[in-house]
């Protein structure tokens, strides 16, 4: 007995496995640019171990890039941030489900970079705080807000406090907010997207993005979805990037009629969010809105989802 009690202790262990569940996003939220945005039902899921060497395997939306290990973002910000802590860089194998839709403003890259960090901190033992990660990743990303609400889910608003720190308050709104994606065909990047907006603003715009914001955020916690249509108007990126989304004035065409309460393009887009109304049938607004971009002669696909109360941080 004894012997066979020796054995089982001398047994090697196997090496832990990590699961990460990451939600989509959707930023800006109309006015509230790079500072606020909301988790969505739809997930970017990773089961991690140890392994000999680098390995992926993806199934899911974009799976074809998700199984890329060479410049992979999820492993190329597990290493860079490993090695940044000078600690040691162990080869992973990953297991890869994935609803997010890559390059189309659904904050598919703050979810890699946020799973990269995730990994990194538990491999590495770093020890890092939920604002720390959240900084992290969103220096990486140029802005907080994607990082903060994939994190911690619901809404959040964000702000970085230090060069490697954020502050971050999430809400969760009032009642229910059934949401509706729209995809168009292609993705967009962030730099193009970017390389359209001005290099300043008149006070006009300006004070009125930021009374729109509080508005939003009243609207949000107090559930009063009648002031959407309104609370949702930006004067600092979406007329900007409207000729590369096509999607947003067409769909803003719409707004006011039943069952579409406001629209918004989702991050830097080139989706639109559009905020429904949860006294009408989903999928018969769904019918609507699709039966309209056909008339406009324009392509989409539309999904469905919901605010994701929890983020990674409260799923892994």
């Amino acid at each position: 007995m004894k012997n066979k009690t020796r054995g089982r202790k001398d047994r090697p262990s196997r090496p832990p496995t990590v699961r990460l569940v990451l939600p989509a996003t959707s930023a800006n939220l109309g006015p509230a640019f790079d500072a606020a945005a909301v988790a969505l039902k739809l997930y970017l899921k990773i089961s991690a171990r140890l392994a000999p060497e680098y390995a992926i395997t993806a199934r899911g939306r974009d799976s074809v890039i998700c199984s890329e290990v060479q410049n992979n973002l999820i492993l190329n910000t597990y290493r860079e941030v490993l090695e940044s802590q000078e600690k040691p860089v162990r080869a992973l194998a990953l297991a890869i489900q994935n609803e997010i839709p890559i390059g189309k403003g659904c904050g598919s890259s703050a979810a890699a970079r946020l799973a990269g960090i995730a990994l990194a901190n538990h491999f590495g033992s770093l020890g890092w705080s939920d604002s720390r990660i959240v900084g992290e990743a969103s220096t990486r990303e140029h802005h907080p807000d994607n990082a903060a609400a994939c994190w911690l889910g619901g809404v959040a608003i964000a702000r970085m406090s230090s060069d490697v720190e954020a502050q971050v308050i999430t809400i969760q709104p009032k009642g229910k907010w059934p949401l509706l994606l729209v995809l168009p065909p292609e993705p967009l990047s962030t730099e193009e997207a970017r390389r359209v907006l001005p290099a300043g603003y008149s006070r006009a715009d300006t004070v009125t993005n930021v009374q729109n914001s509080m508005m939003l955020l009243a609207a949000l916690v107090r559930g009063e979805r009648k002031l959407l249509a309104a609370a949702l108007q930006d004067r600092i990126h979406q007329p900007y990037r409207a000729p590369l989304c096509p999607l947003l004035p067409a769909l803003e065409k719409m707004v006011g009629g039943k069952g579409l309460l406001g629209v918004a393009l989702s991050g830097a887009g080139p989706s639109v969010l559009v905020f429904l109304d949860p006294k009408f049938p989903t999928n018969r607004i769904k019918k609507l809105i699709a039966e309209h971009l056909e008339r406009e002669g324009l392509q989409a696909e539309l999904l469905l989802t919901q605010i994701a109360t929890r983020g990674a941080k409260g799923q892994a």
